[in-house]
């Protein structure tokens, strides 16, 4: 499986961003697709993450009501719509992918990684 995010970029506080992430090379429809972030000297943290069987979907308690996490199954893409950003979302943003067994937001539960797209918001 292989992972590759864009839309990564710079954008003053209260701007927006949309991420996306193209999955190719697995079948797997019990996926699971997630969101994490990791600032400079900060442990990687969950975003959001939405399974591919149906409608769940889970976020961090800091980005609720600000981030959407969608899914285009036709595309095998997932995305990130980021509103109201603050300049604590400043970090790389890493697409991941799982089998879903249940729960999303432990990092060490996915299997595969993209390679990240930074994101900077400025004050």
């Amino acid at each position: 499986v292989r992972l590759v995010e864009s839309g990564g970029g710079s954008v003053q506080a209260g701007g927006s961003l949309r991420l996306s992430c193209v999955a190719s090379g697995g079948t797997d429809t019990r996926k699971a697709m997630g969101w994490f972030r990791q600032a400079p000297g900060k442990e990687r943290e969950f975003v959001a993450a939405v399974s591919w069987s149906d409608d769940t979907t889970s976020y961090a308690d800091l980005v609720q009501g600000r981030f959407i996490i969608s899914k285009d199954i036709t595309k095998n893409t997932v995305y990130l719509q980021m509103n109201s950003l603050k300049p604590e979302d400043t970090a790389l943003y890493y697409c991941a992918q799982k089998i879903y067994r249940g729960g999303f937001e432990h990092y060490t539960t996915y299997g595969y990684w993209g390679q990240g797209t930074q994101v900077t918001v400025s004050s």
